[in-house]
């Protein structure tokens, strides 16, 4: 008896060993339950550590998903109209879907709940060194550059009617920084700082883009900060009902800016970009870049690299005329995926 119990101890054991390897072969990260793109792999693809974000060509969902901004931004439009030339063109079905930005859209790729993603060139290097609004977060490692796209200028808005002239003139007022943890509430922590204010010396809001127009429209909100590419869907809506000014940053503050943080570029907003706009206004600008999940394969990423930028002239929004191949490397501080890179030394870019 004794030894037909011991067989049968053996017997269960090996057939709960048996059942638990079964199961960790299928096993995902939160991360990726989440991502409609990465729930569609094979097991095979899915046996990769999670800290593992070294590429390899078996590393291919069957679907990509583009974190982009809110829906009255420039990023949204612009991830649509480069996931329909993904999917026309790479081989794969890719979507866009709105999210808060920057800062968000990078601890998406982290989270694998996105595989490309826009975001500002200053908010990539705070992640990739921990610092800022990822102080807590630590150094993200999960993606690199897929490449530079536009000017991100720093605009900010304030009703036809307002009496706001000037930066100084925001202390006590309602103003909008963004959505939380996007790269414009960072940039109007900066700007605000140049002239002496805080976030605390105002009746802080943190509203979208569009949320912020809607407000400004509706007489509950007194500025807003936006960093987007110009035009701006908000604000051309904004300036077409109630009509906007766009409040400059003085030439002093803005050496000062530039100082301080070296990834902000002078530059200006052509006069008539906004039909209540008449005049030029100066302000000061990022840099807008696509980043990828580093774990993505090269052959992949190479597809996807080729379909943006051989369609750069197809994405439905004024902005892509900026996004040219030969400053695509520009403002870029953080490593290159390797197919991206295969595509970009393939054109000669350097």
């Amino acid at each position: 008896m004794k030894k037909r119990s011991l067989l049968l101890s053996l017997t269960l054991l090996l057939t709960m060993s048996l059942v638990t390897a079964c199961g960790g072969n299928n096993t995902q990260s939160s991360g990726n339950t989440q991502s409609s793109g990465n729930n569609t792999q094979s097991s095979g693809n899915n046996t990769q550590s999670s800290n593992n974000n070294a590429p390899t060509e078996s590393n291919t969902p069957s679907q990509l998903v583009i974190a982009t901004g809110g829906t009255g931004g420039t990023y949204y439009p612009l991830g649509g109209g480069m996931a329909d030339h993904i999917t026309k063109n790479a081989g794969i079905t890719a979507t866009a879907t709105a999210t808060g930005a920057s800062a968000e859209n990078i601890r998406l790729l982290r989270d694998k709940q996105a595989d490309i993603a826009f975001t500002q060139n200053d908010i990539a290097e705070y992640a990739s060194k921990g610092t800022n609004m990822f102080q807590q977060d630590g150094k993200i490692e999960a993606f690199q550059a897929l490449g530079a796209l536009y000017n991100e200028t720093i605009q900010i808005v304030v009703s036809a009617d307002s009496n706001i002239k000037n930066v100084a003139d925001l202390k006590g007022k309602r103003v909008s920084v963004g959505a939380p943890g996007s790269g414009t509430e960072v940039n109007a922590q900066q700007i605000l700082e140049a002239y002496g204010l805080t976030f605390e010396d105002t009746k802080l809001q943190r509203l979208s883009f569009a949320d912020s127009a809607k407000a400004i429209q509706n007489g509950q909100l007194d500025a807003a900060f936006q960093t987007a590419g110009t035009p701006t869907a908000a604000i051309t809506e904004l300036a077409a009902t109630k009509g906007v000014k766009i409040i400059p940053v003085d030439a002093d503050k803005i050496d000062a800016i530039i100082a301080k943080y070296p990834f902000y570029v002078k530059t200006t907003i052509p006069a008539n970009t906004y039909q209540t706009v008449p005049e030029e206004v100066t302000t000061v600008a990022v840099k807008s870049m696509l980043l990828i999940r580093s774990d993505l394969s090269e052959d992949l990423v190479y597809k996807v690299t080729k379909a943006i930028f051989e369609n750069t002239d197809k994405l439905g929004h004024a902005k892509a005329k900026e996004i040219k191949l030969d400053s695509v490397l520009a403002g870029v501080s953080i490593p290159i995926h390797p197919g991206a890179k295969k595509y970009f030394d393939e054109k000669g870019v350097k």
